[in-house]
């Protein structure tokens, strides 16, 4: 059977049509920005930093029992600060002192978000900690996308430790298990080279992957943990999927930010 060519030409402009709307849309696609998340909780403290490029942006600060490490939380793509007040009330129970960040465009901050962006908003909460908590030791912690953000400033401000939850190989690694048909990997601005970025991070690296999750393979998790030239700890969570609660705040992955927190480098 021979398709008449008026048909092909139709299909080819609708694949061309939608192509190109994810293109030129797919910053939307990729960052889920939460709304304003209200004054902060007892015992957190709201605080701001500047970025390099002029931005105010907020986050909530608890310094725990103000001596032991501080832990700076990138949560991931979706949600604010304020959704990841159970994960951080639990490591302040732990000890520890803890910065919820929010990135631009997120929890009511100013700018939209893309992958020089974050590096940026990172940047500006590390040297906040490093100026007003210098004599503490400093635990960076990062969510799936804040996985990724983690492993680009620890290349800049070597932490005492990265511990990192659910991270992917990379942005068009992960978009192209979700988008078969797109060829993502020759049309994402962002790419976000986890796997290949942590090769540059000295500071000993904890990974925590659940073995039901379907956002990020935890193939993809395993293979970050094997490219970290200082691999500490792996965790698997069993049964646990991309947004339970056993991955958000679990004992699993409070335990082991606790412990990459409290063990000496190279111990």
């Amino acid at each position: 059977m021979v398709v008449p060519i008026r048909i092909v030409l139709i299909v080819a402009a609708l694949i061309v049509v939608v192509v190109g709307s994810l293109w030129l849309a797919q910053r939307r696609l990729i960052y889920f920005p939460g709304g304003a998340p209200g004054i902060p909780p007892e015992g957190w403290t709201a605080m701001e930093v500047r970025t390099a490029d002029d931005l105010a942006l907020s986050g909530w600060f608890n310094a725990g029992d103000g001596a032991g490490p501080v832990v700076v939380v990138f949560h991931g793509n979706a949600g604010t600060r304020a959704d990841r007040i159970a994960l951080g009330s639990e490591l302040v129970e732990a000890g520890l002192g803890v910065l919820l960040t929010d990135y631009r465009g997120y929890g009511g901050n100013p700018g939209s978000p893309s992958e020089d962006g974050l590096r940026l908003d990172a940047r500006a909460f590390v040297e906040w900690v490093a100026a007003e908590h210098a004599q503490r030791s400093l635990v960076l912690f990062g969510e799936s996308l804040g996985a990724a953000v983690t492993v680009a400033v620890a290349n800049e401000y070597p932490p005492h430790a990265v511990v990192l939850r659910s991270p992917f190989t990379s942005l068009p690694d992960v978009a192209s298990v979700h988008y078969p048909m797109i060829p993502v990997h020759a049309m994402l601005w962002d790419s976000w080279q986890v796997a290949e970025e942590i090769r540059g991070v000295t500071a000993p690296v904890t990974v925590i992957a659940g073995t039901a999750d379907d956002i990020v393979p935890f193939e993809q998790s395993q293979a970050v943990f094997a490219a970290a030239p200082n691999p500490a700890d792996w965790v698997a969570v069993t049964n646990a999927n991309h947004n339970d609660a056993s991955l958000a705040h679990g004992p699993n992955v409070i335990t082991a930010i606790h412990r990459a927190a409290r063990t000496r480098e190279g111990s």
